[in-house]
């Protein structure tokens, strides 16, 4: 190789080592600004309103279950092995007790899983079709499944991991 083709060569790999350094120097001032609190504080809201507003819409004032939630299950949500009446209160209950804990930050794990579990069974039996959303869900729940709730939670001021 030429001495001029070695110094080209050698221009273009302290240029793409810059380049580098500077987009990882950016990374990093990310990570710091955008830390896991944060990161799991607007996840754990965000989980928790998709299935809390799924819940309000089962229930008429305090979890009085509607008639039309019955009819839900009867029809559209047909579950196996569960009966249509307990498959539409453990819903109803678990769409709203999961998500006030994970807006707590109380439990974050256990409730991300019973979420998650519940995204499962939606996949599998009502909505298989779904998965592009189902998938979305799953990844926010997975995240405070292994990570938790952060340090904006009652997990951490009551030393829960």
């Amino acid at each position: 190789m030429s001495t001029h083709l070695q110094a080209s060569a050698s221009i273009q790999d302290s240029h793409h080592r810059g380049l580098r350094a500077r987009w990882n120097a950016l990374a990093d001032r990310l990570t710091r600004l955008v830390a896991h609190d944060a990161l799991a504080l607007a996840t754990r809201l965000g989980v928790a309103a998709i299935f809390f507003y799924s819940g309000r819409t089962k229930v008429e004032g305090f979890l009085t279950l509607t008639d039309s939630a019955y009819e839900l299950f009867r029809t559209e949500y047909k579950l196996p092995f569960v009966p249509p009446e307990i498959a539409a209160h453990l819903a109803a209950y678990s769409e709203h007790l999961f998500p006030l804990l994970l807006v707590l930050g109380l439990f974050t794990r256990l409730s991300a899983l019973a979420l998650l579990g519940m995204t499962l069974v939606i996949q599998v039996f009502v909505y298989p079709d779904a998965w592009p959303t189902h998938l979305s869900w799953a990844a926010l729940l997975l995240y405070l499944v292994g990570r938790g709730g952060g340090r904006l939670s009652f997990d951490q001021a009551m030393g829960v991991r």
